[in-house]
């Protein structure tokens, strides 16, 4: 249930952003999370909601992007996206280096939020 603090922060987030900007009301916040994070889409708005009554982000609805998983060829610098099944066996497609560096699929953040 690793979900609930990760929540928690991302609600005092938007609360504090909307008290600093004056929004009386949040409809929407956008997220962009990793393919590689192991946060739970269906969890991340059950806490939300029940979190987030009595705030102004009290109706607000979460909408996740999932985050491809990018690798960066430590021989090559070439970028390439991989499926997450892959991350045994990966191979730089160009030079077949096989050993590469995370670029993107573990992060999470707000990407941004919808207001009235």
């Amino acid at each position: 249930m690793h979900e609930l603090p990760v929540t928690e922060k991302i609600l005092d987030i938007i609360v504090a952003h909307a008290k600093r900007n004056n929004v009386q009301k949040v409809v929407g916040i956008n997220l962009r999370v990793g393919e590689l994070s192991d946060l739970e889409d269906e969890w991340i708005q059950h806490y939300f909601s029940y979190l987030a009554k009595n705030t102004v982000a009290a109706e607000a609805k979460l909408k996740i992007e999932r985050v491809p998983v990018v690798m960066s060829c430590n021989s090559c610098s070439h970028r390439f996206q991989i499926d997450v099944k892959e991350m045994k066996d990966i191979q730089c497609p160009e030079c077949n280096e096989k050993k590469c560096s995370l670029v993107s699929g573990k992060e999470y953040y707000i990407k941004d939020m919808e207001v009235v």
